[in-house]
């Protein structure tokens, strides 16, 4: 039998509160081996990211990937590392710091902000353990994945519950599966593109280009492939961009079966090879810039266009932690949090507070 926590610790007239939960993918602790092997084995072993049956996948896994990819993905997460750690982490800390500075300014309720990864650290269990400390009893996870994927959205579900197992007493609940098409997030991107062509100037072609997955996960009923595509139309429109100025593409696939296409690198080459001298890449799926945006796109993606005979590549970055993604993800917040007690316009903090005392005294005459 499991041991669960918060046994002990419950005190009547305690102050309950209200919390929000960020995640993201994660990353390694440091640009080494041995830190990318053990974040690779808890990452690929996830049966949401590779489904297939575990005892052909244990072999393949712990047999030829974690023997040779750990070293070559270290030497490009140590490309883009910074004197703050992984860029991801960086970001996302920076995101759930202005959110929980926002949220504060919007709300006269105190809100708690936690920042977990599924995969490494801090971990979702670690951040809800940081909520529990203040007594959360509300709680609202927002996924930093705008398009929903079974991969992504749902693995955080699958890690949430996964952490929530051993709680005694589990907090209310309320779960963002996606906000690819919200009107604040597709203004957010086309502001930043425009703020980047404004200082940098405008390539030729803008190819929106997304994380990848196994064409058959389309096919199993995934709406990622979907989704994305209505970003990228979305995007275009707001953009004012004609069907020959924009493309949309997916990157980051691995082993021989069948993404989702056009693949980035491919159709990259193909846009050089038809006379695109400088193309302009953004990310939408990514809400902070980690390894596939600055490694994979702005480095090994930019060095293959101009091989295929492209001038340049520039990178637009992620939405990160810009004052407009920000304020959107508030209001998005702010949305979902509608009908729990912190939002009432009557909230009143010295009226709970009364109340509260005397919650602890009829617990007290009850012998609780």
């Amino acid at each position: 039998m499991p041991k669960f926590t918060g046994d002990q610790d419950f005190e009547h007239g305690t102050a309950d509160s209200l919390g929000v939960l960020l995640v993201n993918l994660g990353t390694p602790d440091a640009p080494t081996a041995g830190a990318v092997r053990k974040y690779l084995a808890e990452f690929l072993w996830d049966p949401r990211v590779i489904e297939v049956p575990r005892p052909i996948w244990w072999l393949i896994l712990h047999g030829v990937i974690l023997r040779f990819r750990p070293k070559r993905s270290a030497e490009a997460y140590a490309k883009v590392w910074t004197d703050e750690g992984s860029p991801l982490l960086s970001w996302s800390r920076k995101q759930s710091q202005g959110l929980a500075r926002m949220l504060a300014a919007s709300l006269t309720a105190p809100v708690h902000v936690a920042l977990g990864m599924r995969y490494g650290q801090p971990s979702i269990a670690a951040a809800l353990e940081e909520l529990r400390g203040h007594n959360v009893r509300r709680l609202l996870v927002l996924p930093m994945y705008p398009q929903y994927s079974a991969t992504t959205t749902a693995s955080v579900f699958d890690g949430l519950s996964d952490a929530l197992r051993v709680q005694r007493w589990i907090p209310e609940l309320r779960f963002v599966t996606q906000y690819h098409d919200e009107p604040g997030f597709i203004a957010a991107l086309a502001a930043s593109v425009r703020e980047f062509w404004a200082n940098q100037g405008r390539g030729d072609h803008l190819v929106m280009s997304f994380h990848g997955v196994p064409r058959r996960y389309l096919l199993a009923g995934d709406p990622y492939h979907c989704q994305c595509q209505k970003t990228a139309r979305m995007l275009a429109e707001s953009l004012g961009l004609n069907g020959d100025e924009w493309s949309l593409s997916f990157q980051s696939r691995v082993g021989r079966e069948e993404w989702l296409r056009p693949y980035t690198d491919e159709h990259l080459a193909t846009l050089a090879g038809a006379g695109i001298r400088k193309v302009d890449v953004i990310c939408p799926g990514f809400s902070a810039d980690c390894l596939e945006t600055l490694e994979e796109i702005a480095m090994q993606n930019a060095e293959l266009f101009v091989e295929a005979g492209g001038a340049s590549l520039s990178y637009i970055p992620a939405l990160n932690a810009r004052r407009d993604h920000l304020s959107f993800l508030t209001q998005l917040i702010l949305r979902h949090l509608q009908g729990w007690p912190e939002t009432s316009p009557g909230w009143d903090e010295q009226v709970r507070a009364k109340a509260l005392q005397e919650s602890a005294k009829r617990a007290s005459s009850a012998g609780a």
